[in-house]
């Protein structure tokens, strides 16, 4: 069993930035992606960011060159650097992970990208 808890987000103007964080617990030896998704109002949840277990990293073609997908030396948490946020970034963002072939998820945390 893997346990995600999120932190982060909140109401951010346009052009802004924003950190969230996803930290495991439990079999953390397990994990071999992490991931973190979004979803919008009325729109199917989409990929936002990978990290492989070498810390290879991957990106939606909509947020490329703007956030940034980290983690700690110890690969407990990952982290979503957002910057240049823009209205359509608003969403709620959960951090995924896979274990064993089973899938993980947080809470889920909301961004809302507003003036």
């Amino acid at each position: 069993q893997v346990q995600l808890v999120e932190s982060g987000g909140g109401l951010v103007q346009p052009g802004g930035s924003v950190r969230l964080s996803c930290a495991a617990s439990g079999s953390i030896f397990s994990i071999d992606a992490r991931n973190w998704y979004r979803q919008a109002p009325g729109k199917q949840r989409e990929l936002v960011a990978a990290i492989t277990s070498g810390g290879s990293t991957n990106y939606a073609d909509s947020v490329k060159g703007r956030f940034t997908m980290s983690r700690d030396n110890t690969k407990t948490t990952v982290y979503l650097q957002m910057n240049s946020l823009k209205p359509e970034d608003t969403a709620v963002y959960y951090c995924h992970a896979r274990a064993r072939r089973v899938d993980y998820w947080g809470q889920g945390t909301q961004v809302t990208v507003s003036s």
